[in-house]
């Protein structure tokens, strides 16, 4: 008797962890939970950032509210979305590490981002506070420069992917470049590297990103930092 109880009991379990299973099923799901993880974001906002209708958003959105993924704050007649908590960014860290250990097609994708098909070289967090500390490299973030206010390595500049080529000048030609975006599995910071390279800039990415930096610790700076934009 104990058995029949128990199994059902069970079974219903599994059927609440396969509602968050529902939601990773969607790649832009999980595009919007990365981005989410970074910055509270309005829908026209994540409308923009994902190429997706403004419906097709708040769908999206009420579906990852359903299952407690994500959350809102209003601002007068604005609401907000925000990831529901760390945990859930953990999660969305934890599927892209799994997809990488598991899936070749992952590595292969950023691979051909790099530079010539080659891999740029990635700076370790230690190696990047060190290479700062010395003065030796100049770190930016190509993320959106609202994610960028939301929390940033102190000392980093704000330089927007779509704004980099036209703002260039502001790094020099004669420095060492660290860029960074939302993780590894970001292709900001790939394509970011790139551009560099190609205009004879010394460049290297971060190993992961700006999530990873909150997990570990590390300082993070809130706002504009003077000179940055």
């Amino acid at each position: 008797m104990e058995y029949e109880t128990v199994g059902p009991l069970r079974a219903d379990i599994y059927e609440q962890l396969a509602r968050i299973g529902k939601i990773v099923s969607h790649p832009k799901r999980i595009e919007l939970l990365e981005i989410l993880c970074q910055s509270e974001r309005r829908v026209d906002s994540l409308a923009l950032a994902t190429g997706l209708q403004l419906t097709t958003v708040s769908a999206h959105l009420q579906t990852m509210r359903q299952a407690r993924l994500v959350e809102t704050r209003r601002e007068g007649t604005r609401i907000y979305y925000r990831a529901a908590g760390a945990e859930v960014c953990e999660f969305v860290k934890a599927l892209g590490d799994l997809a990488r250990a598991r899936l070749a097609e992952v590595d292969q994708i950023l691979r051909e981002i790099e530079v010539g098909g080659h891999s740029a070289e990635q700076v370790s967090r230690d190696d990047l506070i060190a290479r700062v500390r010395r003065g030796d490299a100049v770190v930016i973030d190509v993320r959106p420069s609202e994610e960028y206010e939301a929390g940033h390595i102190p000392g980093a500049l704000s330089l927007p992917l779509e704004h980099l080529e036209a703002r260039l000048d502001e790094i020099g030609s004669d420095v060492e470049v660290v860029a960074y975006c939302r993780g590894p599995l970001c292709l900001l910071a790939p394509q970011a590297v790139a551009i560099l390279r190609r205009r004879g800039i010394n460049a290297q990415r971060l190993e992961d990103g700006m999530p990873e930096w909150r997990q570990a610790g590390l300082a993070v700076a809130l706002g504009i930092e003077p000179g940055s934009m």
